[in-house]
């Protein structure tokens, strides 16, 4: 849709906005994914997945340049036709609705829990507003519906900068906490976990739906300049995923919880920096759930109205459609890790290994290409990672 698009965002909001749309709740995983595997293991598989996501980056960048083509699902239609149209669509909405789910999943757990913190309630007596269902009914209407409105990502840069700065407070707070409790490090832990691992890192660096619209957007794009946007944004995103990870693990060796945030709350849920931590967290993910609704819908209008221009009235039902029922979702569902296991294990690998390559493979003229090239040893990698 280059019609709708003019690039108007600056280079530093891109990189917002991308680094937004990496970082979610995979970051609170993290911990619990080093605890599981070791930190040196844990190293090697974040830097494999991280060289990765960027390199496949470049192939989604160049297969779009040879035709011209800046929408993922288009890219999967000019491959393959419709089935390949449609397969994209799929597992970016499966990818990404699974985001959102575990983003107002934290809501739905951490903002009671800070409410109750603030307002000193040791006990609550089912008070309304301490109940984490109604919360996310409430923040899903009041903050992520009116974002996820705007006609472009381009306008929620603001957001997403102040989304991130509140998880650097998180990672800085993470590392400070650590100073203040002793702890005895040890590298080796059971591996047999490993293979939980490695889901929930495919999982850490997913923002390929998301690349092509915010080079689109881009003012004066290139494919290097955008390249250089996504080589920042996950080069960010690695140092604070490892700093957050080596600190949550080392605070709680071996005890750390799939979530974080659950683990400090343990030693002191009154305490001022935890709290605010939390508010911080709660913030940061909230404020990405409107960047990472942008592509799920997108992937809607190209799968059910696919030459249709922009329309309000449609762009906001949605919208709608698609918050209800995440909310639905989070509400009825159970464990957060759940969530994080079936999607990181089922969309994440196509959306970050196999789609850009095959599409890449079928888009580039066979002169280009050897047989034995990355982009087919990439298509193997992803595969191997969904078994």
């Amino acid at each position: 849709l280059p019609g709708d698009f003019e690039g108007k965002t600056s280079f530093g909001m891109s990189v917002f906005n991308l680094g937004n749309a990496i970082m979610g709740s995979g970051i609170l995983g993290l911990a619990y994914a080093m605890a599981n595997t070791g930190v040196v293991l844990f190293l090697t598989l974040l830097t494999v997945v991280a060289v990765l996501s960027s390199y496949s980056i470049h192939l989604l960048l160049k297969s779009s340049g040879i035709v011209g083509i800046r929408a993922y699902e288009q890219l999967g239609y000019r491959a393959f036709g419709t089935p390949g149209k449609m397969a994209a669509g799929i597992a970016i909405t499966l990818q990404n609705i699974g985001a959102m789910s575990s983003y107002l999943y934290i809501v739905k757990y951490e903002f009671p829990l800070v409410i109750q913190a603030f307002l000193k309630v040791d006990k609550p007596a089912g008070e309304w507003y301490l109940n984490g269902n109604y919360l996310v009914i409430i923040v899903s209407i009041a903050v992520i519906l009116p974002l996820a409105l705007m006609k472009q990502l381009g306008y929620l840069g603001y957001t997403s900068g102040f989304s991130l700065s509140c998880m650097v407070f998180f990672l800085i707070s993470v590392c400070l906490l650590t100073l203040g409790i002793q702890v005895v490090v040890l590298l080796l832990v059971s591996y047999l976990l490993t293979a939980y691992t490695i889901p929930i890192l495919a999982f850490a660096f997913v923002c390929h739906p998301e690349v092509l619209p915010i080079y689109t957007e881009l003012r004066n794009p290139t494919k290097k300049k955008m390249q250089h946007v996504a080589n920042i944004s996950i080069a960010v995103m690695y140092s604070m995923y490892f700093l957050a990870a080596l600190f949550g693990y080392l605070t709680f060796y071996g005890e750390v919880e799939p979530e974080l945030l659950h683990t400090y709350s343990r030693i002191d849920p009154y305490d001022t920096l935890i709290l605010c931590v939390r508010v911080a967290v709660l913030t940061a993910v909230t404020l990405t759930v409107p960047i990472v609704l942008f592509p799920v819908r997108r992937a809607i209008q190209q799968m059910m109205f696919p030459n249709k221009t922009f329309n309000w009235p449609r762009h906001i039902a949605i919208a709608i459609i698609l918050l209800t029922f995440i909310n639905l979702l989070v509400i009825f569902a159970p464990n957060i890790l759940g969530i994080f296991g079936i999607i990181g294990a089922t969309s994440a690998p196509c959306l970050i290994f196999i789609f850009p390559a095959v599409f890449y493979i079928r888009i580039v003229p066979k002169e280009e290409e050897p047989l034995r090239s990355v982009p087919k040893i990439l298509v193997l990698i992803g595969v191997y990672f969904q078994m």
